[in-house]
């Protein structure tokens, strides 16, 4: 099922609650992360409800390869012209704290391998 339960990304796209947002169109949102683990750290998210990337499907592949153009965007738009990483966690052991697919943008500094 690719519907998820309200969570703060749903309310972020209804601006129930702030965010500094970077970049939207009619399928996408992109705002700040409020704790940045990089000097830029940028999430992109699908306003359509999917709960992590295993719950997106063959109807989704348009919107799939639209929130990976809109990170290159948003990426150059921030001026990371030496290079960002690009992050998904897909699931609890990944690290994935908001049930809600979303995109993360680091950059701004060196990253290391591995990422740990």
């Amino acid at each position: 099922m690719s519907e998820t339960t309200e969570t703060i990304f749903s309310k972020i796209i209804r601006r129930e609650i702030p965010a500094d947002i970077v970049y939207e169109d009619d399928l996408v949102l992109s705002f700040k992360d409020i704790q940045p683990q990089a000097p830029v750290h940028i999430l992109v998210i699908p306003k359509k409800p999917i709960r992590k990337l295993d719950n997106a499907e063959s109807q989704d592949h348009s919107l799939m390869g639209h929130l990976l153009l809109t990170v290159k965007r948003v990426a150059e738009q921030a001026g990371l012209k030496n290079g960002y990483r690009v992050v998904i966690n897909n699931g609890d052991d990944a690290g994935q704290t908001v049930h809600h697919l979303h995109i993360h943008i680091l950059g701004g500094r060196q990253m290391k391998w591995p990422p740990g």
